[in-house]
Order: C-alpha cells, then structure tokens, then sequence
C-alpha cells in the first residue's frame, strides 16, 4: 500500500513540474522573435502601397487620411533608427490602415509613429482593399 501512495505521489510531483514549466512558455517569447536576422523579406520603396496593424485604441483619433507618418526599424542591438516616411491613404476594417511609402525603404516589422500611437508595418500582400 505504501508502495502505491509513493508512486501516486511520485507521478502527481512530475507532473507537477512539467505543467509549471510548460505555463512559463505559453507567456514568455524567445529573444529571436524580437530581433530575428534579416532574412530577405519584402522591402517596400518609394510609391509601393503598405499595410499597418494597429490596436485599434487611440489611433483613430491620432491617425487620418493624408497624415504623414514617420518609419522606425529597431535593430539587434534595440536601438530605433528612422527609415522611411509613409503617407495614410485610407483605414481598412477595424485593424489595418493603408498608407503609400513617400520616402526610404520599409519592412515588415518596422514601426510607423505620430505622436504617441504606433503602428506595424505589416506585409504589403496581406490586406486586400
């Protein structure tokens, strides 16, 4: 009998542990996530059409049609750097806006910024008008 309670115990310990570390992993990202290597994904020049997600929050309020928005690129060593200049054509559902690049070249994964709303410059093939 004293037998059986231990292995219980045993097998109810290790599950115990594995669960705890496995609900770390469901809230924590891995560093490559955030600064991934440049793997040659679209770059968007000069008069291309460009898709941002943003929140949905306050940037209706901050970001019309015609603004002017400034790009940032974040590097691996977490410094921004501007690189480019976007201009908003249009708001697409509920998520999306969709600007027109003016000056520089964008990536996905850059930052576009008015004041202190900021949107993610997202793959131009995703959003459909």
């Amino acid at each position: 009998m004293k037998k059986k309670i231990a292995i219980i115990l045993s097998v109810i310990l290790l599950f115990t542990f594995i669960s705890s570390s496995l609900a770390v992993f469901a809230v924590s990202y891995p560093p490559p996530l955030y600064h991934r290597q440049d793997r040659g994904e679209t770059v968007m020049k000069v008069g291309q059409i460009v898709y941002l997600f943003h929140s949905g929050t306050d940037v209706k309020k901050t970001i019309h049609a015609n603004n002017i928005l400034t790009v940032y690129r974040i590097s691996q060593s977490c410094e921004v750097n501007p690189v480019g200049i976007i201009k908003v054509l249009s708001y697409i559902g509920e998520t999306y806006i969709k600007a027109e690049v003016l000056e520089g070249e964008i990536r996905p994964d850059d930052i576009a910024k008015k004041g202190n709303v900021s949107c993610l410059v997202i793959s131009a093939g995703m959003c459909n008008p």
